[in-house]
C-alpha cells in the first residue's frame, strides 16, 4: 500500500497539532500549531545578514542556508512545545510562491517527515499562509473580512468571503509595494532589507516632495495598483537633483515615498470595507509591519468605526505559524498531498 493510500482516509484529529514548514524565500521557519489558532512554538532562522552583503536575496544562499538550517528550526520547534515528531497530526509546508530552489528544500524535508511518521503531507499556498496570520491575531476572528496583502512579491485587496474562498478586489499591476520599498532604499543607498530602512529613515523626514498617486482613477471604484510609476518617480528625483549638484534630503525622499506608497492601500481598502459591507480589515504581509502603515490603519478604523485585525509584527513577515494556521484549514477539508508533491514559484491569489 502506497504513502497515500495509507492517509488518504485517516482519520482527523479532534484538536489537531500541526507543523507549518516555511522557506519560500530567506527565512528558514519552523513552527508548531494546535487548532490553527494557538501556536505552541515558533522558530526562525534568517539569512537576511547574508543577502544583505549583495544588496538583495541571492537564490543560491537562501537554498544552501535552508539545507543547514531546516533541522535545526524543527529540533527547537520540538523542543520549545516539549513535543515528538509522534504528536503531529500532519505537516503543513509552503509549496509556492518564492524562490524554486527555497521552496524545494521545504517541501522534500515535509515530504521525508510525513513518509516516516505516516501523517499527512499538507500543501500550502503562501499567500493564504499570510491570510490565516490573521487568525493567529485574533483568535475568534471569523469570515467574512477584508485583507491587506502587501509584501514584496504582492499588493491585493481581498475579500475573504469564507475561509476557503477568496475575492480579489484589485492588486498590482506591476510592482508590488514591498518591491518598491526595496527599490527605492537602493536608490537612496539604503542597504538591505529595504523595506525596514527606509521606515527608519522616513521618521526622520517630512512629506515635502509631490510624488504621484498611482493610477488615474485612483479616486474611482477601482482596487488595483501600481507601483512603478512612484518608483520610477522616486529614482528621477534623486537623479535629477544630483545631476544638478543639489543635496538630496534623503529623509524627505523616503517619508514623501512613504506616504505616497501606504496612503493609497490604507484608502482602498476602507474603501472595500465600505462597499463590500463588511465590518472588520485585517492586515496581511510583510509590508503589514510597517509603523506608518499600521498607525494610518488605526487612526483610519477609529475614526471609521471599523474592527481592525493587526498581527504582530513577527507574523507579518514569513514564519511557520502563519503555514501551521491555514495548514490547519487544509488539514480539515482533507486537503492531503502525495509525495509528487512538487515546488511551485508562482501560485494564483486565490
Amino acid at each position: 500500500m502506497s504513502y497515500f493510500e495509507k492517509i488518504k482516509n485517516l482519520p482527523l484529529a479532534k484538536d489537531p497539532i500541526i507543523m507549518g514548514i516555511e522557506t519560500s524565500c530567506d527565512e528558514t521557519a519552523v513552527a508548531i500549531v494546535k487548532n490553527g489558532r494557538e501556536v505552541l512554538a515558533d522558530e526562525i532562522i534568517s539569512s537576511a545578514t547574508e543577502h544583505a552583503r549583495f544588496g538583495g536575496v541571492v537564490p543560491e544562499i537562501a537554498s544552501r542556508t535552508h539545507t543547514t538550517a531546516i533541522l535545526t528550526a524543527t529540533e527547537r520547534a520540538l523542543k520549545s512545545a516539549n513535543l515528538s515528531l509522534n504528536d503531529i497530526d500532519a505537516f503543513a509546508v509552503t509549496e509556492g510562491a518564492g524562490l524554486l530552489g527555497a521552496l524545494l528544500v521545504g517541501v522534500s524535508f515535509a515530504k521525508a517527515l510525513a513518509f516516516s511518521t505516516g501523517k499527512p503531507l499538507v500543501p500550502v499556498s503562501h499567500i493564504r499562509g499570510h491570510i490565516s496570520a490573521s487568525y493567529i491575531a485574533d483568535k475568534k476572528l471569523e469570515p467574512p473580512f477584508i485583507t491587506i496583502l502587501a509584501s514584496g512579491g504582492h499588493t491585493a485587496i481581498i475579500a475573504v468571503d469564507d475561509y476557503y474562498n477568496l475575492k480579489v478586489l484589485g492588486s498590482t499591476l506591476d510592482d508590488a509595494v514591498g518591491e518598491a520599498f526595496d527599490k527605492v532604499a537602493r536608490v537612496l543607498g539604503l542597504n538591505y532589507p529595504g523595506g525596514p530602512n527606509v521606515e527608519r529613515l522616513a521618521r526622520e523626514g517630512e512629506n515635502v516632495i509631490k510624488l504621484p498617486k498611482m493610477l488615474k482613477n485612483y479616486d474611482g471604484g477601482d482596487y488595483d495598483f501600481s507601483y512603478s510609476g512612484l518608483k520610477t518617480a522616486v529614482i528621477n528625483y534623486v537623479h535629477n537633483q544630483q545631476s544638478k549638484g543639489v543635496e538630496i534630503n534623503k529623509a524627505d525622499v523616503a517619508s514623501s515615498f512613504q506616504h505616497s506608497a501606504i496612503d493609497v492601500l490604507v484608502d482602498k481598502a476602507f474603501k472595500a470595507v465600505k462597499e463590500c459591507g463588511y465590518k472588520t480589515l485585517a492586515v496581511s504581509g510583510g509590508v503589514g509591519a510597517n509603523g506608518y502603515l499600521r498607525e494610518a490603519l488605526e487612526k483610519r478604523a477609529k475614526k471609521e468605526n471599523v474592527y481592525l485585525v493587526l498581527p504582530e509584527k513577527r507574523y507579518c513577515t514569513d514564519n511557520g505559524a502563519m503555514i501551521g494556521a491555514e495548514g490547519y484549514l487544509q488539514y480539515q477539508r482533507r486537503n492531503f498531498a502525495d509525495l509528487t508533491l512538487n515546488a511551485k514559484a508562482v501560485v494564483p491569489l486565490k
